[in-house]
């Protein structure tokens, strides 16, 4: 398990953080038309290989999350996508649930499926260069919801998962991810956030995790994106922070946090916050997707040929994700 606590510490330590790169062709195919740009296997290569091949962008990525298309695919040098990836001294990563479906007799909750022949295919992954893996839970919030149905559930499956992973000899990234779309309040995102993660590290004690081998993946405590209460910085990240010490264990050595639906300013800004409060053993990092690729893909969508623009906005995006990833982000370095 030391090998795989050694992972943990060369993606997340020294400013480094995730490049969430496994957006489905399906979510990819929406970006791209975002942009004006046709979705193929070749367009969506060409795109994520930009901002893989940046070196100076990666320099603030420990790791990237591919999709099971992308860590198959090759470079136009004939390289393969992981090797690239660790050309930079990054570790490659891959989503292996197989999407978030329907919860019988609910209308809106869901379940996280893609444990069957999960253990063949972690042995492929391996074998094609991964070695840490991400398994999304979806946990939806209003008034009525979660269920306790949907909490366990999914927690359950967390650490089957997480479980299957380790044994594979790779570190399981645990996603359980409270929405921030809804009217909910600060608080009540709290109260949910604390309750499921208290029950996933219930389910991943006792399916025996060694929680030093694996790497958090929550949402920030934040208000639901129509609620009429904002909050400001202070209050997210003292919520975060206090959430974080009271429900996850101290063995657990890094928290990556997805951005969840914030801005790519509101993501690094957040991030600085809570690391400049942080008084706890944890590694808090950065685990984003649409917060680093957003602006480098506009710009890619307005000229596929201008890579070093697109690779200037990616650079500039991963070195403000790594100042906040150590407390040291100052707002008006967004300009320079």
């Amino acid at each position: 398990m030391s090998e795989l606590n050694n992972i943990v510490l060369k993606i997340l330590s020294n400013k480094k953080g995730i490049l969430a790169a496994d957006e489905s062709n399906g979510t990819m195919t929406k970006r791209l038309d975002s942009v004006g740009v046709k979705s193929s296997p070749e367009s969506r290569l060409k795109f994520r290989e930009v901002l893989l091949s940046s070196e100076e962008g990666m320099k603030n990525i420990g790791g990237v999350i591919l999709y099971d298309e992308t860590i198959r695919q090759k470079t136009e040098s004939g390289k393969k996508i992981p090797e690239l990836i660790n050309s930079f001294g990054s570790v490659t990563g891959i989503k292996v649930d197989t999407g978030a479906k329907k919860m019988v007799n609910s209308p809106v909750e869901t379940i996280t499926e893609g444990l069957d022949g999960l253990r063949e295919r972690l042995e492929d992954y391996y074998e094609l260069g991964a070695r840490f893996t991400k398994w999304r839970a979806v946990i939806h919030i209003n008034k009525s919801y979660p269920s306790e149905l949907a909490i366990n559930a999914n927690a359950h499956a967390l650490a089957r998962y997480a479980s299957l992973v380790q044994e594979a000899k790779m570190v399981p990234i645990i996603e359980p991810e409270v929405l921030m779309s809804g009217d909910h309040n600060i608080n009540r995102c709290y109260e949910v956030t604390a309750k499921v993660l208290k029950e996933c590290y219930k389910e991943l004690k006792f399916h025996e995790v060694d929680l030093k081998g694996t790497i958090l993946k929550p949402n920030m405590v934040l208000p639901g994106d129509r609620c009429s209460i904002k909050s400001n910085t202070e209050e997210i990240s003292e919520m975060t922070l206090k959430c974080l010490k009271e429900n996850v264990p101290p063995e657990v050595p890094g928290i990556a946090f997805l951005s969840g639906g914030q801005s790519e300013i509101e993501a690094t800004q957040n991030l600085n916050a809570i690391n400049k409060i942080n008084d706890t053993n944890f590694i808090l990092s950065f685990s984003y997707g649409r917060a680093l690729q957003q602006g480098a893909l506009k710009i890619w969508g307005e000229n596929q040929e201008d890579v070093l623009n697109t690779q200037k906005i990616f650079t500039q995006r991963s070195k403000m994700n790594g100042l906040a990833s150590v407390g040291q982000w100052l707002k008006e370095l967004e300009t320079k």
